[in-house]
């Protein structure tokens, strides 16, 4: 059985989760479908530009707006963007603390279709230091599926894509994946994560520990 020699990670989905009750809730009292204003705010139009480092917040908050104001009145589709951009996050413990053992073992990167301000986010859940890198598609100019923001993860890992696990919700990012010779796992639970992992990493990294208590990377 081939060791990993890399783990390349998604952040949506697998690490970090959005509560969406309350821009839910909103929805419902102005007679909007659930999801209206997800759908305004990953709009092709939108997404694209938002996760390939085009729109500030302010600048993704005014586009969802402009949206929704078709459909509701216009303080309205304010206040659902407003509610919407600044969604309430969370990290999943049991998938932070794998890949925080995972990482004494070898590199671990996030990969991710993100925003310009995705430093801010993992800040504020406390996540700064939880990968050797983090390959942000807003920075890279390449997002998922797209092959080259994979290697350009692999090639800050310094790992041959053969030896690279990759791991995503979309089914779509892990086909892309393995079309490149990475192995790829389709992410639904912690427990296929630790079941991927088991027995597949190599031996813990020379000197990892005093590293960390150094704060070094």
């Amino acid at each position: 059985m081939t060791e990993f020699g890399a783990v390349l990670c998604d952040l949506d989905g697998v690490i970090r989760f959005f509560d969406h009750a309350e821009v839910a809730r909103l929805e419902r009292a102005a007679g909007l479908r659930p999801g209206s204003t997800a759908e305004a705010a990953f709009a092709p139009a939108v997404a694209e530009p938002l996760v390939l480092g085009g729109l500030t917040r302010a600048q993704w908050r005014e586009a969802i707006g402009a949206a929704l104001a078709a459909s509701v009145p216009e303080d309205t589709a304010r206040a659902l963007a407003e509610l919407f951009t600044g969604t309430p996050q969370s990290a999943d413990p049991e998938v932070v603390e794998l890949l925080r053992r995972a990482r004494e073992s070898c590199p671990v990167l996030l990969v991710t279709n993100a925003t310009v301000w995705l430093d801010e986010d993992l800040a504020a859940l406390g996540l700064t230091g939880l990968a050797d890198a983090v390959v942000n598609s807003s920075e890279v100019g390449s997002a998922k599926p797209d092959g080259l923001i994979y290697q350009i993860a692999a090639g800050r890992a310094e790992v041959a894509p053969e030896r690279c696990l990759f791991v995503d919700d979309r089914a779509e990012n892990v086909a892309a994946a393995t079309a490149l010779g990475m192995a790829g796992l389709h992410y639904r639970t912690p427990a296929d994560l630790r079941a991927a992992l088991a027995g597949r990493l190599p031996a813990p990294r020379p000197g990892r520990a005093a590293q960390e208590a150094a704060g070094r990377p």
